[in-house]
Parts: C-alpha cells; sequence; structure tokens
C-alpha cells in the first residue's frame, strides 16, 4: 500500500512523533493507521507529546571535545528532574548532543530564533537566484520557502539530521528520548568553539 504525506501527517499530529519515525511505522503497518499509532507507541515516541509543556529546571551541561583538541562544544539540556539529570542513558544523550553540534555547528536551537533580518536576506538571495535561472514568477515564491526550509534544516539544531542516525532529525532523537525516559526535555541553548576563531 503507499504511504501518502496525508496519512503520515495525520499520524504526526495525532502521536508528536516525528515525519520519518511515522512514515517508518505505516509502512511497518501496510497502511494500518491504529497498527501505526501502537508501533509508535511501543517505541515510545508518541508519549513525547503529551510531555512537551511540563517545566524542565534540572538538568546538565555536557561537553565533547573533537579529537585533536581544536574543537570543543558544550550545551545545556533541561529536564524536569535532578534524578533522570544524573542517570547515565540522559549524560549519554547529552554528550551525544554535544558532538552532533561539534559536527553540524547550527546556528541556533530553533527556527524561531533565527534572526529575522538574517532571514529575510536569505529570501532575498533566493528569489534573486531563481530570477537569475529563469523561473516563472509565479513559483517563485514557491521556490524560495522550499529554500528556506532547507535553509532552517542547515542552521537550526532540532532540525538537522542527527548525525548519529540520518534518518532522523536532532529533534525528533530529543522526543524519543522524552518517551524513552518519560520526562520532558528542552535543549536550552549551545556554544561551540574552534580553535582560533
Amino acid at each position: 500500500m503507499e504511504i501518502t504525506a496525508m496519512m503520515v501527517k495525520e499520524l504526526r499530529e495525532k502521536t508528536g512523533a516525528g515525519m520519518m519515525d511515522c512514515k517508518k511505522a505505516l509502512s511497518e503497518a501496510e497502511g494500518d493507521f491504529e497498527k501505526a499509532v501502537d508501533l509508535l507507541r511501543e517505541k515510545g515516541i508518541a508519549k513525547a507529546a503529551s510531555k512537551e509543556g511540563r517545566t524542565t529546571a534540572e538538568g546538565i551541561i555536557a561537553t565533547y571535545i573533537h579529537y585533536g583538541d581544536k574543537l570543543g562544544t558544550m550545551v545545556e539540556i533541561n529536564c524536569e528532574t535532578d534524578f533522570v539529570a544524573r542517570t547515565d542513558k540522559f549524560k549519554e544523550f547529552g554528550r551525544d548532543i554535544a558532538m552532533h553540534i561539534a559536527a553540524s555547528a547550527p546556528l541556533v536551537v530553533e527556527r524561531k530564533e533565527v534572526d529575522e533580518a538574517l532571514l529575510k536576506k536569505e529570501r532575498e538571495i533566493y528569489r534573486q537566484q531563481a530570477l537569475n535561472e529563469g523561473k516563472p514568477e509565479k513559483i517563485i515564491d514557491k521556490i524560495v520557502d522550499g529554500k528556506v526550509e532547507k535553509y532552517f534544516s542547515e542552521v537550526a539544531l532540532t532540525e538537522q539530521p542527527f548525525v548519529k542516525d540520518n534518518d532522523k532529525t536532532v529533534g525528533e532523537y530529543v522526543k524519543q528520548m522524552i518517551g524513552a525516559i518519560g520526562e520532558n526535555i528542552k535543549i536550552k541553548r549551545f556554544a561551540r568553539f574552534r580553535l582560533g576563531e
């Protein structure tokens, strides 16, 4: 059975799971919506959506120093309780995120943090590129929107493909962890240091 974008969207809205997770679940369930929901619940992914509004006042500062000691990162990751913050699973998650930041060099945690002036400038550049390529005026806005989405996937940490598993984004990895530990998790902020910069 063909898995349509509408089916994936509907499952995503119901479960809060990531797009790739929804698509995989629907494929495994051969298009059976309820079975796909069950598969996501079994993996703990659907639980993440129900935890999103909860307060995250505890957490850790995770670090990663790349081989050669010329690149390092620090990231603040919050959770709900000190108990979870001290677990090996949570600390490993923090190290994974810090390593991802070292490898992928995001600019912000989430797309809403991208500076409006910078976004406006990017849009103008994409529009001019499309005009220079001779694209019809009526499709230029769609082209620009598509390029802006790609830009977000390059600069926003939660939208980047996760370095240890390119089938999911960092945001989907966060939701997977929320489902696994049963608490809300937020990546609050990060810093990336390269020697000489």
